[in-house]
């Protein structure tokens, strides 16, 4: 952190955003791409992202997740607690998948309290630009 210049919050965020963008961790992506041919879908999914984590890695635990809609294309994410900072990691994945799947969306981190991390995130198209290309059986043979 010192070493960068970066506060530690855009650091957490950058390592979300490198998870589902560089192609050497390609393999995540395309696990969080099992979640739905929407973003809208794959916000829906999010609820299932710790136990789908665990198949692939299964010594992973991440946080529970709950998505709640206060309003038509308003969303809410809560990650509950257990891992320090992992809500800023998903503000940064969450806009990286909003651009794989080629989605509008404002993701903003909303703070945390006793009850875990909360991010805001506003759809506001689901195809608002092409989206990166995705085939189920890429890469088997």
């Amino acid at each position: 952190v010192d070493q960068l210049g970066k506060p530690r919050d855009v650091l957490l965020e950058d390592l979300g955003t490198y998870l589902v963008s560089h192609p050497s961790v390609e393999a995540l992506r395309r696990l969080l791409r099992f979640g739905g041919n929407t973003f809208l879908d794959f916000l829906h999914s999010l609820d299932d992202l710790p136990d789908r984590a665990r198949l692939a890695v299964p010594d992973l635990r991440l946080p529970a997740m709950r998505l709640s809609e206060p309003a038509p294309g308003q969303f809410e994410l809560l990650c509950t607690p257990g891992l320090d900072g992992f809500g800023h990691v998903m503000v940064g994945l969450l806009r990286g998948m909003a651009d794989d799947y080629g989605a509008l969306a404002i993701l903003d981190y909303a703070g945390a309290d006793k009850t875990g991390e909360r991010i805001a995130i506003e759809l506001h198209e689901t195809r608002f630009a092409e989206g990166r290309g995705f085939d189920l059986a890429a890469g088997m043979s």
